[in-house]
């Protein structure tokens, strides 16, 4: 690696551990975003963690097919020789940047970001004066704070800010308790020119990509449980179909008995797998759609987080109208014209009437908020200058 005079940041996550292409876009919105603000960025994951494999449907040791579908979409948007993956478990291997190559960017990154809280901090990530969590689902960390678990804690300790997409975190209506540490808020950030609206085609459908059914997430707090499957919140809405035929897909994995519900309701459904293989085939599954409806988290809707989806997000990018269940996202994103906030069936029909009544004016309205608030460039500059460091700034002040 050359000596680079603009500010080094390495950004963390599961780009590799889950190489399906939402999860690439995700981190290519930060990865390109920094590099047109003037950074230096590179993507490390260096991870106890065994890699999914889609193929398999598990976790497996060898990384080797993942590295494969991911190395080559950095490289083609210009960051080959700025990644690298490290299995640090038995027979893990190092790709991209060799250890000596990390060794020496573990000494002259400036910041790194955590992106989603997945990457461990090892005693050579402790070197960058800058480390900031940057979760993007809220919940479970706060309330494990608040209930003194000590390895969330510590880990938390470990870095030197605290960014989440819970954007209602302490305010009066969020029933999350914020303690030790100062949560700022941020969203996903999104690269517009990745997602240049496609005109409106004929029997395009309002859709949505999600995982069916969850476990292991769910979290008992001031004596009730909060859940974080998402199939608990679509079976509320299992009439949509029937009560507006405008046609509804779903590209998600329920099981066998839902499926059959679902398309007994009019539901639409498709390989989520299938879709998300391919970068260009998930990028115009939501530049295509009439545009997206989708429901939360029971944790993010009861506890009024604020969150944010980044695919929602994406759809917004692509001019396409989004109507979201109710997270309080509100606070932080105009809602009521290409962007609709719903807790009742009542709500999601009207929302579906004013996006049906001037359909070309709320998907110019979808991406304006998106040219106004996810742009990749004011987000990330937002949390760069709240961390302290500009481009024409190599050291930045730890607040």
């Amino acid at each position: 690696m050359t000596e680079s005079t603009k500010p080094r940041v390495i950004v963390s996550g599961i780009l590799f551990w889950y190489p399906l292409a939402g999860v690439t876009f995700q981190f290519l919105h930060y990865l390109i975003g920094l590099r047109k603000l003037g950074y230096d960025p590179y993507y490390i994951e260096d991870s106890a963690r065994w890699p999914y494999s889609p193929q398999l449907g598990d976790s497996t040791p060898d990384a080797q097919s993942n590295i494969d579908r991911v190395a080559p979409i950095l490289h083609a948007y210009g960051f080959q020789n700025r990644w690298a993956f490290r299995g640090r478990y038995e027979h893990g291997k190092c790709y991209g940047l060799t250890p000596s190559q990390l060794e020496e960017l573990y000494t002259s990154a400036d910041i790194l970001l955590n992106v989603t809280g997945a990457q461990e901090l090892y005693e050579e990530h402790l070197r960058v004066p800058v480390r900031a969590y940057l979760e993007t689902d809220p919940v479970e960390s706060q309330i494990q704070v608040h209930k003194g678990n000590r390895s969330v804690i510590r880990t938390l300790q470990q870095h030197t800010h605290h960014f989440s997409f819970g954007e209602n975190l302490g305010r009066p209506d969020c029933g999350l308790p914020v303690e030790h540490f100062q949560w700022r808020p941020t969203r996903q950030p999104v690269v517009l020119n990745l997602w240049q609206p496609l005109p409106p085609t004929s029997g395009s459908r309002y859709n949505t990509i999600a995982t069916w059914k969850n476990k292991g997430k769910d979290i008992e707090f001031g004596g009730e449980m909060y859940y974080w499957s998402k199939d608990r919140e679509f079976e509320k809405f299992i009439d949509l179909p029937q009560a507006r035929p405008l046609g509804f897909e779903l590209a998600s994995n329920p099981d066998p008995a839902s499926a059959a519900r679902l398309i007994a309701h009019g539901w639409h459904l498709s390989d989520p797998v299938h879709i998300s293989a391919d970068m260009n085939r998930y990028r115009d599954f939501i530049r295509s759609a009439r545009g997206e409806f989708t429901v939360a988290k029971d944790q993010n809707i009861r506890l009024r987080s604020g969150w944010f989806s980044d695919r929602s997000a994406c759809y917004l990018a692509a001019g396409r109208p989004v109507i979201n269940q109710d997270t309080a996202f509100g606070v932080s994103l105009p809602t009521g014209r290409g962007l609709f906030a719903f807790s009742t069936m009542d709500d999601i029909l009207a929302a579906l009437d004013a996006i049906e009544s001037d359909y070309d004016g709320h998907c110019r309205a979808a991406r304006d908020l998106a040219e106004e608030y996810l742009d990749a460039e004011k987000v990330l500059r937002k949390i760069m200058d709240t961390i302290g460091c500009t481009p024409a700034c190599k050291l930045p002040s730890v607040i």
